[in-house]
């Protein structure tokens, strides 16, 4: 796993939420996690598919997930109701791509797959490397980043 593939995400998770709901974010200590369980309450999964293969959680407690898709929504969100768990999933889904398209940039041909959001904590994800961990601290709350990257067999050939 190298820093250059994982800072996409961390950048995205800083733009995509000031765009998208006005939250300043701040970047805590990084960690390594062998195995990616997840810790929050919610956590969006998206995949990472191409030169760079791998997974990409984006956890949060239930009450950060309710004022992100409330912020997203521009109303007061008290669950999350199908709608609020759309904005929440469109949340991954736009910070995921906007990593996929910075890793582009750098000269990595890469995909995402649709996110997926899962409720619950410890629920194990299975990954083939190990999760770097990000935590970033908003106005609406914690988020914590897991990014389980690697380049694929052909782009180490080449």
């Amino acid at each position: 796993m190298k820093v250059e593939h994982i800072e996409p995400f961390v950048s995205a998770v800083f733009s995509v939420l000031e765009t998208l709901t006005g939250a300043k974010a701040q970047r805590g200590g990084l960690a390594l996690r062998n195995t990616t369980f997840t810790t929050q309450q919610v956590t969006i999964m998206a995949g990472v598919n191409g030169e760079i293969e791998g997974m990409a959680l984006y956890g949060m407690s239930m009450v950060t997930a309710e004022k992100i898709a409330g912020a997203m929504m521009s109303c007061q969100c008290n669950e999350l109701d199908e709608m609020a768990l759309s904005a929440i999933s469109e949340l991954g889904n736009m910070i995921t791509g906007n990593a996929a398209t910075q890793l582009s940039q750098k000269g990595f041909n890469v995909d995402i797959t649709p996110p997926s959001v899962i409720k619950g904590s410890n629920v194990e994800v299975s990954t083939k490397t190990p999760a770097l961990v990000v935590p970033v601290s908003t106005n609406y709350g914690m988020i914590e980043i897991n990014v389980a990257l690697a380049e694929n067999a052909l782009r180490k050939a080449a």
